[in-house]
């Protein structure tokens, strides 16, 4: 099988990058393109080389542009897979890998990836990127759940769109989750009240706390739930101890965990960013089974704390139409993509005309299951 070069390049990492010029470029101060997520990954050894991350910043020069990028040697933890045109490019005799990637590891969310302070400067990205490509005769470069302003310049230079559902949460000024529920049709609502009974069941409690007051004891719980869960499905728990330590200490009260509790003993949590406008669920992990505790602490905790807090979003993560039936609402995501050989390009680019058609179709028969009721419904 023809591959690239297998010289893995000295990593140009983000954290060699100064936090300050990297942060001020951050649109709406999204918490996974700061710089304290993406170094904490380089940092806690989540990403490296040798786990086939290798860090590949692109930048200006005047620290008025960035891009987190990386070498990929494999298409795990991106969550837009594309698994389907690695095989197309094997088949025709093509390498697929290594390939570049912008992108947050290990992060379904939308945001910026083209860290540039006016289009000029994303464009300049773009070309960089695209001659990187070239240069090193890669496959292809991918810029995984963009912003709208990425979009928007990743359109103008023509790389392939594409796009998926993702399901959240939209605060309409309620004043309590009653309020919300109020919203629903008669059965998701009755549905939601009874699992949250259920959650309650067996002396199940839940707490909220933030990166300022989160005890070391507290953190090895979140470790030792999420690597439960993950090793529980055959996954690999990337993300480290030391990880979860640097970022609750480095961004503080954006910083959440929700623990779920019985006889006093925390079982289960849910970790959380945050920002002004919006909450984002990141990662469950549980040291037993059960169901109901999950959609309480996923799910409707998050939903209150918004409530409470005044957030007008709330993304619980990537997948999972079953969220629908719980209030929350298809969202399209996007990725861009700039593919070397014309030939795979034009095949991809069918691919993805076809992929496009099956997703508006699926589109709308998740309209069938909107649990939001018209006026006049009970």
């Amino acid at each position: 099988m023809p591959s690239a070069s297998s010289t893995i390049p000295e990593p140009s990492r983000v954290g060699d990058r100064p936090e300050p010029s990297w942060n001020a470029l951050n649109r709406r101060t999204n918490p996974f393109a700061d710089h304290r997520f993406l170094a904490a990954l380089e940092a806690c050894g989540c990403v490296s080389p040798d786990r086939g991350w290798t860090s590949a910043v692109m930048e200006t020069g005047d620290n008025r542009a960035f891009a987190p990028a990386w070498l990929k040697h494999h298409s795990h933890g991106e969550f837009v897979f594309d698994f389907a045109w690695a095989e197309a490019a094997h088949r025709a005799g093509l390498h697929w890998y290594p390939k570049l990637l912008v992108a947050v590891p290990l992060t379904p969310v939308t945001g910026p990836r083209l860290l540039g302070d006016s289009s000029d400067r994303r464009r300049e990205l773009i070309e960089r990127l695209e001659r990187r490509v070239e240069d090193e005769a890669l496959s292809s470069c991918a810029v995984n759940f963009c912003d709208d302003a990425d979009r928007a310049d990743l359109e103008a230079a023509g790389w392939l769109a594409r796009s998926d559902w993702q399901f959240h949460w939209f605060n309409q000024a309620y004043g309590d989750f009653d309020a919300f529920l109020e919203r629903l049709r008669s059965k998701p609502r009755k549905n939601i009240r009874r699992e949250r009974r259920k959650a309650r069941e067996d002396g199940w409690r839940y707490r909220w706390i933030t990166g300022t007051k989160i005890s070391s004891v507290e953190l090895d719980t979140v470790h030792a739930c999420y690597r439960t869960t993950f090793l529980r499905y055959r996954n690999l728990p990337a993300l480290t101890r030391a990880f979860f330590e640097q970022a609750a200490r480095s961004f503080g009260s954006p910083f959440l965990v929700c623990f779920a509790s019985r006889n006093g003993q925390d079982l289960a949590c849910g970790v959380f960013w945050r920002n002004r406008e919006t909450l984002f669920g990141r990662y469950w992990g549980a040291l037993v089974e059960t169901r109901d505790v999950h959609f309480e602490t996923c799910y409707y905790q998050g939903i209150e704390y918004c409530i409470e807090h005044g957030i007008s979003r709330f993304e619980p993560g990537a997948q999972g139409e079953h969220k629908i039936r719980r209030g929350f609402v298809p969202v399209r995501t996007w990725s861009y993509h700039y593919i070397r050989h014309p030939a795979l390009r034009e095949g991809i680019r069918r691919w993805l005309e076809m992929e496009h058609a099956a997703l508006e179709d699926y589109r709308r028969q998740l309209r069938e299951i909107e649990p939001f009721r018209d006026d006049g419904d009970a």
